[in-house]
């Protein structure tokens, strides 16, 4: 590693997570490739450390542009230290709600995109025998709510690859990191956002989590500032967890729902024990 620090590259840096990244990076002096569908919306950060930040266009989903943005990164710096697979969109409706078309269409950018992304700089980091993959999954990865099946799917299988890709890369010196934040004041429920068609019959299962996104936008209680500063430190610190809970209302809702798989594991311990031949 140069006196520059780290390279990171961070995929959906246009806005939000990505965004507050970026900018944590270039105020701590590394450099850092900033990736967007539209590279216009990064000039503001490439003016900050013109050295230091490489603008690359990146639709996740695109095969060819995952490899180009690598061969340019490489180019520009030779190494890429920290990869933020943080491209993506949240979605609302019910399962019946949710059309096969819409449920591909999420997983493209938010399971295939960052297991391309991952794939592609894998050997790289292989080679040096250093690196840090960071997913930026969500709690809902872990805790799905009513309405969030589509978006927690996605996520669930990120961390499930993410999971058994920790313990493949070990041998490498390669390190993931699984950042699972709650609810933060990032566009997630605005631009970035997309409800399904309601049906009626889901207006009781759905209808308080519909008011609650409707009414919280904005309100966030996560400050996503404070967030990429705790992903950085993370990574400088060498990752010493697989996952990384942020937010004030994730310690609970994670704790909450592994009571459950105890509960339900000791429920049916004796059922499960007795199934040998």
């Amino acid at each position: 590693m140069s006196a520059q620090g780290k390279v990171w590259f961070v995929t959906g840096s246009s806005s939000g997570f990505g965004r507050n990244i970026v900018e944590e990076v270039i105020a701590r002096g590394e450099r850092v490739v900033a990736t967007a569908r539209d590279p216009r919306t990064l000039e503001d950060l490439v003016a900050r450390a013109p050295d230091r930040v490489l603008a690359v266009r990146l639709d996740v989903t695109k095969p060819e542009q995952v490899q180009e943005s690598i061969t340019a990164a490489l180019k520009r710096f030779g190494a890429i230290d920290v990869l933020v697979n943080n491209a993506g969109y949240t979605l609302l409706g019910a399962v019946e709600e949710t059309s096969d078309a819409e449920l591909r269409a999420a997983f493209e950018p938010l399971f295939f995109g960052a297991v391309a992304m991952t794939r592609a700089v894998l050997p790289h980091m292989r080679e040096r025998r250093t690196g840090t993959l960071v997913q930026l999954s969500s709690v809902s990865g872990l805790v799905p709510y009513p309405g969030a099946g589509a978006y927690s799917a996605a996520k669930h299988a990120l961390e499930g690859l993410s999971e058994s890709l920790a313990k493949e890369v070990a041998p490498f010196g390669v390190k993931v990191l699984i950042v699972d934040p709650g609810m933060f004041r990032t566009k997630l429920l605005g631009p970035s956002f997309r409800p399904m068609p309601e049906l009626p019959a889901y207006a009781e299962s759905l209808g308080p989590m519909r008011a609650w996104v409707a009414q919280s936008a904005g309100t966030q209680p996560g400050d996503p500032v404070k967030a990429a500063k705790a992903i950085v430190d993370a990574v400088d610190a060498g990752s010493p967890t697989l996952r990384l809970f942020l937010g004030p209302d994730a310690p609970a809702a994670v704790r909450e729902k592994l009571a459950q798989v105890l509960d339900d594991v000791n429920r049916t311990e004796q059922v499960a024990l007795s199934m040998g031949f």
